[in-house]
């Protein structure tokens, strides 16, 4: 019996604090910084490990492709939103059998729906969390192991966002979600 089901990773241990400290930093990063990230963060870290376990699905290489369109003016959004918002939830649903692979299609989907819904842009970090925890690991590992790839993914996570934010960013983004707790 596999010790952890969850389909997200982040909330216990000393993410927690740290998912504090990326709150904070996204707050000061404009909507096109943030945006711009996750995408970046998705196709370089979390497409490899989707392609890998689900060569030749494309959906999620596709939605990436139209956010960007989206984000550099090339496509307007509300052509494509539904695509962005659905079509990786799709191929997450069919992939019951291969938590990595689900993990994956859901955390590239909340990089793409950031290009609508800013909030994404952290939940993005639970599922890339997962993503990676589980095409490591797999699910029958002990919860120290899944918490200590949780924190390097969520150090990993916000170093990325730090080598391209803006210092004194003029216009940062105004983003509402419940603001953590800090232990």
């Amino acid at each position: 019996m596999p010790k952890i089901k969850r389909k997200t990773l982040g909330y216990s241990g000393k993410a927690s604090t740290l998912i504090c400290e990326l709150q904070d930093l996204m707050e000061t990063q404009s909507e096109a910084t943030l945006r711009k990230w996750c995408l970046d963060f998705a196709e370089h870290k979390i497409l490899e490990i989707f392609e890998k376990r689900c060569p030749g699905e494309n959906r999620p290489r596709n939605a990436l492709q139209m956010a960007r369109n989206c984000l550099n003016g090339s496509t307007d959004l509300f052509e494509v939103k539904d695509v962005l918002m659905k079509d990786c939830d799709v191929a997450a649903r069919e992939l019951n059998s291969d938590p990595a692979a689900q993990a994956a299609a859901r955390a590239i989907g909340q990089a793409t729906s950031s290009i609508h819904i800013l909030n994404h842009t952290l939940e993005m970090f639970f599922y890339t969390a997962a993503a990676i925890a589980f095409d490591r690991v797999g699910l029958n590992a002990e919860k120290d192991v899944y918490d200590n790839i949780t924190d390097e993914v969520c150090a990993d996570y916000t170093a990325d966002l730090q080598a391209i934010a803006i210092v004194n960013e003029p216009n940062p983004a105004k983003i509402v979600w419940k603001k953590c707790q800090q232990r």
